[in-house]
């Protein structure tokens, strides 16, 4: 189909009804690339697309127009903070356009602090993280990766300490693009300390890109009590989004080096873009409220194994009375927080579990005994 304003063609209703049954079709064959294309829950946002909304600009400095969503995008952000953990007041970031961007922001922000730095990246980095070298001229160096995938850790000290009279600014890798390897955090900053390099000559940048947001739940890789600089995801990916965008984090102090006031806009910038999507920080947030349980360190406490909106304890031989007991009543206890005391309903899963077992507010009127 060639685009043009030629009346002789089909009409513009039948060429987009031809485009959507193709993509109706297609999507039960898309197997090969990690983007998440469940999110039939967004329809509910569809009259957000009459408007133009633009958050240009610092995320936490409110525009001179009305038209963007930088109060979602901030509580996006605090919700991707406490998972990294990292304080309210000690980070800054913005949500993205997709990896990409993430990748040379937080590149750009090591190379800022670091000038003389040379980037550490592995084989099977993401393409993004070697473009970032060629556009801000880095010297680098590609550390070569076991057959999973992952990072080659003598390899990477090798090369530390041919270059050791300069700076480290390493890309660490969580979930590889094809073989989802990840990196392990720990053991490149005991190599960074065993090459001598201290805290002030390396940063780090953790391109999480596909499993930033699952492996807190897993175990504590991605975390800012250590000394690491930035860490971004895609959106689209785990959580899922109709359009592409991300989420970078970063920490508060280093930020400076990039922010440039601007007048014309009355705020300041510190991003790549500049202008940014407003659409996609709402629909990160409405993901994000829909994800039950809500509070992770709930499920990082008891050790719970979740599915869409499900968790599911398992009574195996050394569960207690007790500790059955204890979890009922932290649950109950939480509950009244997630759902506001009712105010808030919990999300349908009818059709996970059948409709006679779901509390959601509309099943559960259809099945109250008389």
């Amino acid at each position: 189909m060639e685009p043009g304003l030629k009346n002789d063609g089909p009409s513009l209703d039948t060429i987009l009804v031809n485009y959507l049954d193709t993509l109706t079709q297609r999507v039960n064959y898309h197997l090969g690339y990690p983007v998440n294309i469940c999110y039939d829950h967004y329809a509910t946002l569809a009259p957000l697309l009459q408007f133009h909304l633009n958050n240009c600009g610092d995320p936490f400095l409110q525009n001179t127009v009305d038209f963007h969503s930088k109060d979602f995008e901030v509580a996006v952000l605090d919700w991707f903070a406490q998972l990294w953990e990292i304080e309210k007041d000690q980070y800054w970031g913005y949500v993205t356009n997709g990896g990409t961007e993430g990748n040379l922001h937080g590149i750009l922000l090591g190379r800022e602090l670091l000038p003389e730095g040379i980037l550490y990246a592995s084989k099977d980095s993401h393409y993004s993280v070697f473009k970032a070298a060629r556009m801000y001229r880095m010297d680098s160096e590609t550390i070569k990766t076991s057959v999973n995938g992952e990072m080659d850790y003598s390899d990477l000290r090798a090369k530390l300490l041919q270059n050791k009279d300069k700076p480290a600014i390493i890309n660490v890798t969580i979930g590889t693009t094809f073989k989802g390897a990840i990196d392990n955090v720990d053991v490149i900053l005991e190599t960074l300390k065993d090459c001598g390099y201290s805290q002030d000559r390396f940063y780090i940048h953790c391109d999480a890109a596909l499993c930033g947001l699952m492996t807190p739940f897993i175990n504590n890789m991605i975390s800012f009590k250590k000394p690491i600089g930035s860490v971004t995801i895609s959106g689209h990916k785990f959580l899922g989004c109709p359009m592409p965008c991300g989420v970078q984090i970063t920490r508060k102090s280093y930020i400076n080096n990039l922010s440039t006031n601007v007048e014309y806009i009355a705020s300041v910038d510190a991003t790549i873009s500049g202008s940014r999507n407003g659409l996609t920080p709402i629909f990160l947030w409405y993901s994000l409220a829909c994800k039950r349980p809500r509070d992770h360190e709930f499920v990082r406490r008891w050790q719970l194994s979740c599915v869409k909106d499900m968790a599911h304890v398992i009574v195996m031989p050394g569960i207690t009375r007790e500790m059955l007991d204890n979890f009922i009543s932290e649950l109950v206890q939480q509950r009244k927080v997630w759902y506001q005391n009712g105010k808030t309903n919990p999300p349908c899963v009818g059709e996970d579990i059948g409709a006679q077992n779901c509390a959601c507010s509309y099943h559960k009127i259809d099945y109250i005994s008389p």
